[in-house]
């Protein structure tokens, strides 16, 4: 039995499917990608009754508008905002039901950066590698939702999850990542890495789901040049020739020459895609996970 489809009535600002992403490619130049807040999307998932690496629609900022061929129950996660069907609100974070032919409207984030929408059934879009999720710096999986494009959905496989009240995190007013030091660390002067760990960075607007760039002290470099290309991790903090660390996220290239002077614990990056711009950063030295 089919679940519908999904007509994008307006797309947003950047919309994509997502899932857990695919990993173990990266020996194929093929990045992870999924969901920068792989939390929000178990959770949502969960709460229509999905397993979790089910696909989801993935909102930046002014959310979207969708509308369902067939009833459908769906959750809105991650980054609170105002959630409407027929121009009726409704709640955000818990399951709702959207009848047949009705209008979805997921508003902008009143804070935080990504909301969540996941559908009973999940996006049904073919999967590329195992996943359905949309990668921005490959191109692989579907392609940024835009107006007019239709989505199949799956069919639900069970009941929505019975909740008072869902444990959303509040998107971060300061981003604080621990990070353990390496494998470039030894290309940095030492007043370079109390910086990193001592020095007030910022988010900056040019963050997106390839990285999170911030605005802040240059880190001075011990050794000039720059490496040949090499493997880059999820969370890997580079140091580009401007010397202001970018945090590596789920659509990063899997290797890259600029030396990265630290990596950033995975539980810590929900967060980071949360931060909004201007948004304090610290780094935090840790030798544990």
């Amino acid at each position: 039995m089919s679940g519908g489809t999904l007509a994008v009535v307006r797309a947003g600002a950047l919309t994509t499917v997502q899932d857990l992403g695919r990993p173990g490619y990266a020996h194929l130049g093929v990045p992870r990608s999924g969901a920068l807040d792989q939390a929000a999307l178990r959770l949502a998932n969960r709460l229509v009754g999905n397993p979790e690496q089910s696909a989801a629609l993935e909102t930046t900022l002014t959310g979207c508008a969708v509308r369902p061929s067939l009833a459908v129950t769906v959750a809105v996660g991650g980054a609170p905002c105002p959630v409407s069907v027929d121009g009726r609100p409704v709640a955000w974070g818990n399951p709702v039901r959207v009848g047949a032919g009705a209008l979805l409207e997921v508003g902008a984030a009143a804070r935080g950066v990504r909301g969540y929408v996941a559908f009973a059934g999940g996006v049904a879009v073919p999967p590329v590698l195992g996943s359905r999720a949309t990668d921005l710096l490959s191109g692989l999986g579907p392609a940024p939702l835009a107006d007019g494009m239709v989505l199949p959905l799956g069919t639900p496989a069970g009941p929505p999850g019975r909740v008072d009240a869902a444990p959303w995190p509040c998107p971060p007013s300061e981003l604080v990542l621990r990070v353990r030091f390496g494998p470039r660390d030894d290309w940095f002067t030492p007043s370079a890495l109390r910086t990193l760990t001592r020095r007030a960075y910022r988010v900056s607007a040019l963050s997106n789901r390839i990285g999170l760039r911030t605005d802040g002290p240059s880190l001075d470099r011990a050794v000039p040049g720059e490496l040949p290309s090499e493997g880059m991790v999820l969370g890997a903090v580079q140091v580009p020739p401007d010397g202001r660390p970018v945090v590596f996220l789920a659509d990063h290239p899997t290797t890259g020459g600029y030396p990265a002077v630290a990596v950033v614990h995975e539980a810590d990056l929900g967060a980071a895609a949360q931060a909004l711009p201007g948004t304090p950063v610290r780094f935090i030295a840790s030798v544990t996970p």
